[in-house]
């Protein structure tokens, strides 16, 4: 039940179209690398928000988290690019599953992810955790992230 309630917390957050504001977007290019940045930007201003409201939420769960933590609650869902999908066509890949190239990518995004910031030179840190990886040495953080993402 409490996924539902995530779910539709974010279907009625991804109905406006606004950007994140100028202190935000600040904020945001001054934790990401240059290039993560550039990535970033390329996100939908929904996601792009969801983002930061995500980044907020982990840094209140882990006060003491590193830069490549705290970019990696940033960029957790980066390769949700790939699938290209808007609001109804996410609502649908999320009911259907994978079904087709781009509901698969959309459902494959941590994975795409990874490897998107793999290719740009992110610190493996954020790299593992985008990724979900279950590492040992980032299990707390990978929670912790998981928890604001879901919140």
């Amino acid at each position: 039940m409490k996924y539902f309630r995530h779910l539709v917390s974010r279907l009625f957050g991804a109905v406006s179209s606004a950007s994140p504001s100028p202190e935000d977007l600040a904020e945001v290019e001054s934790l990401l690398l240059d290039s993560e940045f550039l990535l970033w930007r390329k996100l939908p201003a929904m996601d792009q928000r969801h983002s930061i409201a995500v980044w907020r939420r982990f840094l209140n769960l882990r006060p003491g988290a590193t830069q490549p933590e705290l970019r990696a609650a940033l960029l957790h869902d980066i390769g949700k690019i790939q699938s290209n999908l808007g609001v109804l066509g996410r609502v649908v890949a999320t009911l259907l599953g994978r079904r087709g190239e781009r509901f698969t990518a959309y459902h494959d995004h941590e994975k795409i992810g990874s490897e998107m910031l793999q290719n740009i030179d992110s610190d493996s840190v954020t790299i593992q955790l985008v990724a979900g990886s279950d590492q040992s040495d980032i299990a707390g953080a990978l929670s912790d992230l998981r928890d604001a993402d879901n919140t």
